[in-house]
């Protein structure tokens, strides 16, 4: 099972761009679907991992190398661990346009974001298109309803779990939240180091551990650097790395002029379910219903789902005053059309009268509030009441 809205997105892209980066964290599937592009291709096409040492002693002369294959797709797997590729690549990329080849003849796949992101606009500029592979989402699933949330078996369990692809699909809870610990060591003890940081690991697990604590809630670093012991540059640093390694969402607050005091703090969160509940314990749906984290882990399960759903140029934000005025996601395509959605984890929602006092601050289009029940109603005020599924098909249909 892989992302199956990825696929045809990947071809789209490489149809379109000189060359394409698939960016995304590590066992989500990139060099699956990276694979299945190459095997449609057949001999018209190049896998290389730089991970393995006779792929990268076939690179010791990268741009003899690449001419040589000038008519091959070039697939290039966890390109940052050979940044100096990315100049060669542009060479390799204008030679081809020249020659009249201009599209879709280098597929680049990274896990960590920002240096990719940063590389790739220096030396690539104008000539490389993007695109982010997220865990399985909401959308992805069968629909059939559940009588226990309201939602899918499949969506349940997504939530339960999270969208790695190895964990939604494990055959029990058990081993699900198995994997996802061993997932959380790999990443602590493997991965983060390779980014140049020298912090025992046991400090950053205390430090991913307390991010899943305050998950849905507004980021105080310093509150988090002195809990850790650590200086406040240091949780920055922290922070931003697991942001880049897109393990963790800064949702930045919506702001326009305005006489309202506006709360400046971005919130915080994990961006898999199935990681936020192994980090705090939780193997099982029950478990999850049980704790106080349920509410705000629904939360960010549907921002996620949202926010990939949005079409492309939208901006999210989420917008809360001083006085208590709040609305959960704000998905916004222009000054004059943006979504207010609010998001509740009842049976039996009832927007508060906070949002709808922000909903007067800035004129949405449409005001909804997201629910895990199978059944869409009007609301308050003008506002409605939509499943998990309905809301991610309207967001979809924004851009329409």
């Amino acid at each position: 099972m892989i992302n199956r809205h990825a696929l045809p997105i990947l071809r789209e892209r490489l149809s379109e761009a000189l060359a394409v980066a698939l960016i995304g964290p590590r066992q989500v599937g990139k060099t699956t679907l990276a694979r299945m592009i190459a095997d449609e291709r057949g001999e018209d096409a190049v896998y290389l991992d730089l991970e393995q040492p006779q792929d990268r002693a076939r690179l010791a002369d990268p741009a003899g190398y690449l001419a040589r294959l000038d008519d091959k797709l070039v697939v290039l797997d966890e390109i940052h661990r050979a940044p100096e590729l990315f100049t060669v690549l542009r060479g390799e990329i204008d030679a081809r346009r020249r020659r009249g080849r201009p599209v879709g003849h280098f597929l680049v796949l990274g896990s960590a974001a920002l240096p990719l992101l940063k590389q790739s606009s220096e030396s690539l500029a104008g000539r490389i298109s993007y695109v982010e592979l997220t865990p399985f989402l909401p959308q992805e699933l069968p629909e059939e309803v559940s009588p226990r949330a309201g939602l899918s078996e499949s969506v349940t369990r997504l939530w339960t779990r999270g969208g790695f692809p190895s964990s939604f699909l494990a055959a029990s809870d058990a081993a699900s939240f198995r994997w996802r610990l061993n997932f959380i060591r790999s990443y602590l003890e493997r991965e983060i180091p390779q980014f140049g940081i020298r912090t025992p690991s046991t400090t950053l697990e205390r430090f991913w551990t307390m991010l899943a604590h305050v998950h849905g809630g507004l980021l105080n670093a310093q509150q988090l650097a002195g809990s850790l012991g650590v200086a406040w540059h240091s949780a920055n640093h922290y922070l931003a790395l697991m942001e880049d390694l897109l393990l963790v969402r800064r949702l930045q607050p919506w702001a326009t002029n305005t006489k309202k005091r506006l709360v400046k703090s971005p919130k915080v969160y994990l961006r898999d379910s199935g990681i936020l509940h192994a980090l705090l314990g939780l193997r099982s749906f029950d478990d999850v219903l049980a704790h106080p984290i349920a509410g705000a882990s629904f939360e960010g399960l549907a921002i996620e789902a949202l926010i990939a759903a949005a079409p492309d140029g939208a901006r999210a934000y989420f917008y809360r005053t001083q006085v208590g005025a709040e609305i959960d996601l704000v998905i916004e395509l222009s000054a004059q059309h943006r979504l207010a959605i609010e998001i509740k984890s009842s049976s039996a929602p009832k927007a508060t009268r906070g949002f709808h006092s922000a909903c007067e601050d800035i004129s949405p289009v449409r005001k909804i509030l997201v629910y895990p029940g199978p059944t869409a109603y009007p609301g308050a005020d003008g506002g409605e009441v939509l499943p998990l599924t309905e809301a991610i098909k309207t967001v979809a249909r924004m851009g329409t």
